[in-house]
C-alpha cells in the first residue's frame, strides 16, 4: 500500500507548511431586557442583511449571523469576529445578544419573526425559503443558534500533498477527493466534538410548551436533558422527518451532489398538500420537493464552494469542486464573549487535519448506521458515566474512546507546534480536551449545568446574565475611530447596494423563481 499518509506528512518542512485557512459564521438572537426574543426589525445601523458581507440574519429577523472573512490564523480570526461583535453591541440599544444556542423565552411560532431582505427578487427568494421552513417544520427549531467553522488548506499545501501522493488527476479533482476523504473521517469521529463542545443541555420551558418530551425538570422554567450534551443537535433541535429517506452519500463529490440533487427534485406529498402558494396567492415555499434548496439539508458537516451570483451550491460544487469544509455541529460556548475561543479553534484545526491524514475507507450502509447511532448517543447521553459507543469495531466506554482519539493527535500537535516556532498552541489545545474527558464535570455541558446550579438560576436567568456580562465587556473594549468608521461605511454601502439591486430587477418574482428552479 506504500507509505502511510501520516508518514508522508512527515516530509513536510516548516518551509512547506503554510498553516490553515479558516472562517466563522456565528449566530445569536437579539433579546429584550427580560430575555424575550426581540420583536424589532434588524437595526438599520447594522446595514442591509441582504448585501452586507459580515452582518446578516439567519432564519429570523431577530437571529443575527456574524461572518468573518477567511483568515490564516486563529488570532486574526477571533480579532475579526470580536470587532464585528463590538460594532453590533454598540448598535443594539437596550437589546442583548443571546449567548446560548437554545433560545431565550418564546411565545410560540408567532413570536419568531421571519427574516426579511427587501423587495429585490433575490431578497424575496430568501424570505420565501424561510416561509417554506415555517410551513414545513414550524419556527421554533429555527430559533436555535450555533457557530459554523469553515476550514480549508492553502493551495500550496495541496500541490505539495498531491506530489507526495503521486496523484496525477487535475488539482481540482484531487482536492475534492481529499476533502471528502476528510469528511468521511469527520463522520466517524464527530461524536467527539459533541462530547467536548456540546453546550446546550438545558432549555427554557417555553421552547417545549405543549410538546411531548423526555426532559427532566431543573426548575420551574427550565428543562434539561439529564445526560445530554447538546439539545440543539438532538431530536428537539434540528431534525427533518422527510430527510430520513434521502440517504445523502458523503463518500465522494459525485454521489453527494447526485443524491442532493435528487432530493431537491423529488416531490414530497405532505409538502405538495401545503402547496407552493397560500390562499392569497403569496409564495410560501420555493417548491414542494423534499428539499427546497441545498441549505435545507441538515448535517453536521458540508463540502462547500463559494457561489457566484445566481449560482446554486450544487452547480458551484460540480463545476469547480470543493473549496472548503463547513463544520456545522458546534454549539455556542456561553462562557466565551464571541461564542467560541482560541483553544477550541486550534483543536478543530488539529482534529480536521488528522481526519485528512488518517486512513479513510468508503463508508458503507452498515457503518453509516453505526456512525449515526454513536453520534446520536453522545448528543443525547454523552454525560452518562457508563455510556458505550461502537469504536474501532467494538463497544467501548465513550471516555476511553475519546482518550484513544486524543492520544492519536499528540504527534501531530507536536509537529504543528514545531512548524510554528515551537509554540505549544496545539499541544495546549489537546491537553485542554484531555482534561475535559478525564476530569469529572469539565466538558462544556457539565460546566453549563454546574454554573446554573451554583448560581441557583434556570436557563433563562443564567444565560441572560452571561449575555449581559459579554455585552458589557465588548462595549467596554469598544472600537477605535478608524475601525468604527470602516464598519459604518460597510453598513451604508450595503444599504446602497440593496437599493441598487432592487432598482435593477427587470422581471417579476414569479418569473425570477421559475428561472431559478430551472437546472
Amino acid at each position: 500500500m506504500g507509505e502511510s499518509r501520516k508518514g508522508l506528512f512527515q516530509q513536510f518542512s516548516a518551509q512547506d507548511w503554510h498553516g490553515f485557512r479558516k472562517g466563522l459564521e456565528k449566530e445569536g438572537l437579539r433579546v429584550d431586557q427580560d430575555g424575550f426574543i426581540a420583536q424589532t426589525p434588524h437595526p438599520e445601523a447594522l446595514g442591509s442583511t441582504l448585501t452586507h458581507d459580515r452582518i446578516t440574519t439567519d432564519y429570523s429577523e431577530s437571529l443575527l449571523e456574524l461572518i468573518t472573512p477567511v483568515c490564516d490564523s486563529t488570532g486574526s480570526l477571533l480579532a475579526s469576529l470580536a470587532e464585528t461583535h463590538r460594532f453590533v453591541q454598540a448598535n443594539l440599544g437596550d437589546e442583548v445578544l443571546w449567548s446560548g444556542s437554545m433560545p431565550c423565552r418564546l411565545d410560540g411560532d408567532a413570536s419568531i419573526p421571519i427574516a426579511v431582505y427587501g423587495s429585490s427578487n433575490s431578497g424575496q427568494l430568501r424570505h420565501v425559503y424561510r416561509r417554506g421552513l415555517d410551513v414545513r417544520y414550524g419556527r421554533m427549531m429555527q430559533s436555535i443558534a450555533g457557530v459554523h467553522y469553515n476550514f480549508s488548506l492553502p493551495e500550496r499545501f495541496w500541490t505539495r500533498w498531491q506530489s507526495l501522493l503521486g496523484d496525477e488527476r487535475s488539482l481540482q479533482d484531487f482536492k475534492s477527493d481529499q476533502y471528502f476523504w476528510l469528511i468521511r473521517n469527520f463522520r466517524r469521529r464527530s461524536w467527539l466534538l459533541m462530547l467536548l463542545f456540546g453546550a446546550s443541555p438545558a432549555l427554557d420551558a417555553s421552547f417545549v410548551e405543549g410538546v411531548s418530551h423526555r426532559l427532566k425538570r431543573f426548575s420551574d422554567d427550565t428543562w434539561i436533558g439529564e445526560c445530554a450534551t447538546s439539545l440543539r443537535m438532538g431530536d428537539l433541535g434540528y431534525h427533518n422527518n422527510a430527510q430520513a429517506s434521502l440517504d445523502i452519500c458523503f463518500n465522494e463529490l459525485r454521489t453527494y451532489t447526485d443524491t442532493l440533487y435528487r432530493a431537491i427534485h423529488t416531490p414530497w406529498p405532505p409538502y405538495e398538500k401545503i402547496g407552493q402558494r397560500n390562499a392569497e396567492g403569496e409564495f410560501i415555499q420555493i417548491n414542494t420537493n423534499v428539499l427546497q434548496i441545498e441549505n435545507e439539508y441538515y448535517s453536521a458537516v458540508r463540502p462547500k464552494r463559494t457561489t457566484q451570483r445566481g449560482e446554486k451550491p450544487i452547480q458551484a460544487l460540480r463545476s469547480r469542486g470543493v473549496e472548503y469544509v463547513e463544520v456545522r455541529c458546534l454549539d455556542l460556548d456561553p462562557f466565551e464573549p464571541v461564542g467560541i475561543g482560541a483553544t477550541q479553534i486550534d483543536f478543530l484545526d488539529l482534529f480536521l487535519l488528522d481526519c485528512l491524514l488518517s486512513d479513510s475507507e468508503v463508508i458503507g450502509d452498515e457503518e453509516c448506521s453505526r456512525l449515526d447511532g454513536s453520534y446520536k448517543d453522545v448528543v443525547g447521553k454523552g454525560r452518562k458515566a457508563d455510556l458505550q459507543i461502537c469504536f474501532d469495531g467494538s463497544l467501548t466506554p465513550v471516555r476511553d474512546a475519546a482518550l484513544s482519539l486524543l492520544d492519536r493527535l499528540q504527534g501531530l500537535a507536536e509537529r504543528l507546534d514545531a512548524f510554528n516556532g515551537g509554540e505549544k498552541n496545539y499541544q495546549n489545545a489537546l491537553a485542554a480536551q484531555r482534561s475535559a474527558v478525564t476530569e469529572p464535570g469539565n466538558t462544556r455541558s457539565d460546566r453549563v449545568l454546574a454554573a446554573m446550579e451554583t448560581a441557583g438560576q434556570g436557563h433563562l436567568a443564567w444565560t441572560l446574565d452571561q449575555s449581559r456580562a459579554h455585552q458589557g465587556q465588548l462595549r467596554e473594549d469598544g472600537l477605535d475611530d478608524a475601525t468604527r468608521t470602516a464598519y459604518e461605511k460597510m453598513a451604508a454601502d450595503s444599504i446602497a447596494a440593496q437599493k441598487e439591486l432592487e432598482a435593477s430587477d427587470r422581471v417579476s418574482f414569479e418569473e425570477y423563481l421559475k428561472a431559478y428552479l430551472k437546472d
